[in-house]
């Protein structure tokens, strides 16, 4: 039979377990991936989520297929550019993302190309 201070020793010592691996893991986080892994885009018809891996690695993409805005190496955000609303000059996000991604996925006839498929709720 287990005795009353065993059991509040085994008890004190799960404790204090918890309590350095919760500090060991708050303080010493795995260093962030140079590259995002994923991307996760937000607006009005659902989230989309976007893996640069699958279109770097699987489908040999190279940063100046979607990034035609490189200068000396650095990538700018979309939405330097592309705002909100558009006009005949510059297309809004929305539009310039959907020109992009479904005229890429039908020309390579990889890829989804219905709302659905890219937009989650």
């Amino acid at each position: 039979m287990t005795s009353k201070k065993d059991l509040q020793i085994a008890s004190l010592l799960a404790v204090v377990l918890f309590i350095t691996g919760l500090t060991c893991y708050a303080a010493f986080p795995p260093p962030a991936p140079e590259e995002p892994v994923r991307l996760m885009f937000q607006n009005a018809a659902g989230k989309v989520l976007f893996t640069h891996a699958v279109h770097n690695q699987d489908y040999d993409l190279s940063c100046l297929d979607c990034h035609h805005n490189i200068e000396e190496d650095e990538v700018y955000s979309c939405k330097e550019c592309h705002q909100a609303t558009g006009d005949e000059s510059m297309p809004s996000k929305t539009d310039a993302f959907h020109a992009q991604c479904i005229g890429c996925h039908k020309e390579k006839g990889a890829g989804p190309v219905e709302c659905n498929s890219c937009h989650a709720m």
